[in-house]
C-alpha cells in the first residue's frame, strides 16, 4: 500500500475525525462535541446550497452560447475579459466553493485560462454581499482601498499565471 496516496490519506483523516467525534460524544468530551456540532451545521448549510448552484451552472452550460463566452471572455477578449470576469465574480452570492464549478463551466465554454483565474481571484475579493458587510464594520474607505489594491494585483497575477501555463502547454483544453 502506497503511503503517499492522497486518496488514502484523505480517507484515513476522515476516519480519524469520525472516530474522534464518536469517542467525544460517548465520553462527553466537550471540545469534540462542539467540533462535531459545528461541522454538522457547516455541512448541512453547504449541502443546502449545492443543488441550487449546480442547477444554475447546468442552465448556464445549456443556455449560454459558447460563442458568447468566447467573445467576451475568450482569447480575443483582451482586457474586456478581465472586466467581465470581475463583474461576474462580484455578482456571486454563495461561498467560494460554489465559484469553482462555475469557473470550470466558463473554461469549458471557451474562456481564456487567465480570465478564469481572474474570476476565481475576484470571487474571493469582491463579492457584493461581502463588501457591504465589510464596509458596514470597517468603513467604505477601507473597502475602496482594498478593492483598488487587490483588483489590479488579481488581474496581473492571473495574466502572468495564464501566460506561464499556456507557454508550458499544461492547461486544460476545453472540448
Amino acid at each position: 500500500m502506497n503511503r503517499n496516496n492522497p486518496l488514502l490519506r484523505t480517507f484515513v483523516l476522515i476516519v480519524l475525525f469520525l472516530l474522534f467525534v464518536s469517542v467525544s460524544v460517548i465520553i462527553d468530551f466537550q471540545p469534540g462535541r462542539i467540533m462535531a456540532h459545528r461541522f454538522l451545521d457547516f455541512f448541512l448549510s453547504m449541502a443546502a446550497m449545492f443543488p441550487a448552484a449546480f442547477i444554475l451552472i447546468g442552465l448556464f452550460e445549456v443556455w449560454v452560447q459558447r460563442s458568447m463566452v468566447e467573445q467576451h471572455l475568450g482569447e480575443q477578449s483582451g482586457w474586456r475579459g478581465y472586466f467581465w470576469a470581475i463583474v461576474l465574480a462580484s455578482s456571486i452570492m454563495a461561498p467560494m466553493i460554489i465559484a469553482l464549478p462555475a469557473a470550470h463551466a466558463l473554461q469549458k465554454k471557451g474562456a481564456r485560462l487567465s480570465v478564469v483565474l481572474c474570476f476565481i481571484g475576484a470571487t474571493t475579493i469582491c463579492r457584493i454581499p461581502m463588501t457591504i458587510f465589510e464596509a458596514t464594520f470597517l468603513g467604505f474607505p477601507f473597502s475602496l482601498v482594498r478593492w483598488t489594491v487587490s483588483l489590479p494585483l488579481i488581474v496581473i497575477s492571473s495574466a502572468v499565471l495564464g501566460g506561464i501555463f499556456r507557454n508550458r502547454g499544461s492547461i486544460y483544453e476545453p472540448e
